[in-house]
């Protein structure tokens, strides 16, 4: 029962991860028919997102391109190597690619990433308000965006920078929610309109 556990997942046996966990190595190749993560070992299905989250995805995506300095490069879903049984895929990440063969990265090592953010949806809530920024800040990525909708459908950017000390993030000291407008300097100079990101 367990001889097949060792060895690599397979589309009948991803949902029974060995005792310590399946390692990416084990999955990455398999072919199933939703989008998921690798955590703690175990593989997390990635819900449906709604129009709204694409698209304020998308538009500070489009915006950290726009606004990039060198040597950073900006990628959509992408996962990233926090270790061996942890992959997650961030909504947009900012990363430094030098030294990374772009025709072999299956996923972006974590000591590459200057800034993870994620758009929280209803199903993401605990993952994108506690359990991400633990993984990341302990990880020492430098900066993290949580992105909301507010009750009156605003949007509300939640800046976060990693403590050196304690590895944890705390609100940027100047700014720690935006609304309406982004306006920061890490990584690197951006300025977001972000009331234009709920427009059609």
């Amino acid at each position: 029962m367990t001889s097949h556990r060792q060895g690599r997942a397979t589309e009948e046996t991803w949902m029974f991860p060995p005792q310590d966990g399946w390692t990416f190595d084990q999955v990455k190749h398999l072919e199933l028919p939703f989008d998921w993560e690798l955590v703690d070992g175990v593989i997390v299905a990635r819900g449906q997102t709604m129009f709204w989250h694409n698209r304020v995805r998308d538009g500070i995506a489009d915006a950290l391109k726009t606004a990039r300095a060198e040597p950073y490069s900006v990628v959509l879903e992408q996962c990233v190597m926090l270790d061996d049984r942890n992959t997650p895929k961030p909504d947009v990440i900012v990363f430094d690619p030098r030294g990374l063969d772009f025709f072999e990265i299956e996923c972006v090592p974590v000591d590459k990433v200057a800034l993870v953010v994620e758009v929280v949806s209803p199903g993401s809530r605990q993952d994108d308000r506690v359990r991400k920024p633990a993984l990341f800040a302990e990880a020492k990525v430098a900066c993290y965006w949580r992105v909301e909708l507010d009750r009156d459908n605003r949007l509300a950017v939640h800046e976060y920078w990693q403590h050196a000390e304690t590895r944890t993030y705390i609100p940027a000291p100047m700014h720690p929610v935006h609304h309406d407008k982004l306006s920061t300097e890490l990584p690197f100079h951006v300025e977001i309109d972000l009331a234009a990101l709920l427009e059609f």
